[in-house]
């Protein structure tokens, strides 16, 4: 890994796009979450390429190359965010897609009957959809650290941030994700348990 990225900032242009292809999927997945739709993720993970290509000379190697390739995206997607100041509209019925295709917003499979997978889907698209209406800001530091499983230091360092504003953020998210929670299932009375996650740096599912 190291000699590739030595590779790359060097000009050797196959050693950066083995890089691309090396992590292009975690990018994606990454991307995903944070613009909400197919279209929006695929821009946003191509810029982020972009921008790390121009930057390689400033990447000192003092962190992992994913860690950094994450910060840019995150950091673009929030310039993004400020300069369109749109709200982005998804279906949560509508696949996603990624470079083996088309992979359903389903919940695994398990042993439960059909009301209780139904309950569990409808509360997982709850969320999602949830999470899609906070501040780019509050949505950066819930994906990092709840979905990607990033520690607090790292989500501080990508967002170059303090580490008590990281944890005055994440906390302010959660109430603003439970809030939203609430008004989108008034009837149920909904509330949001908070559970630590696991780590899911492949580009698994988290919340």
């Amino acid at each position: 890994m190291r000699l590739l990225v030595q590779q790359a900032q060097k000009g050797d242009r196959q050693a950066f796009e083995k890089l691309v292809t090396m992590y292009q999927d975690r990018v994606y997945a990454l991307s995903y979450r944070m613009a909400g739709n197919p279209d929006d993720a695929q821009d946003l993970a191509q810029e982020a390429f972009i921008r790390a290509y121009s930057s390689l000379a400033s990447f000192r190697q003092d962190a992992d190359f994913g860690t950094w390739i994450h910060r840019i995206t995150v950091n673009t997607w929030i310039n993004m965010q400020r300069k369109n100041k749109r709200a982005t509209v998804v279906s949560l019925d509508e696949p996603m897609h990624t470079s083996d295709g088309e992979v359903q917003r389903e919940l695994a499979a398990t042993s439960e009957g059909p009301e209780e997978f139904v309950e569990r889907r409808e509360t997982s698209d709850r969320i999602r959809q949830a999470l899609l209406e906070l501040k780019p800001e509050h949505r950066a530091v819930i994906v990092l650290r709840e979905m990607q499983g990033y520690s607090y230091e790292e989500v501080a360092e990508m967002l170059d941030c303090t580490l008590g504003t990281v944890k005055s953020r994440i906390n302010r998210a959660r109430n603003a994700l439970k809030e939203k929670l609430l008004s989108l299932a008034p009837s149920t009375g909904m509330g949001l348990t908070h559970k630590k996650s696991k780590s899911t740096r492949q580009g698994g599912e988290g919340i």
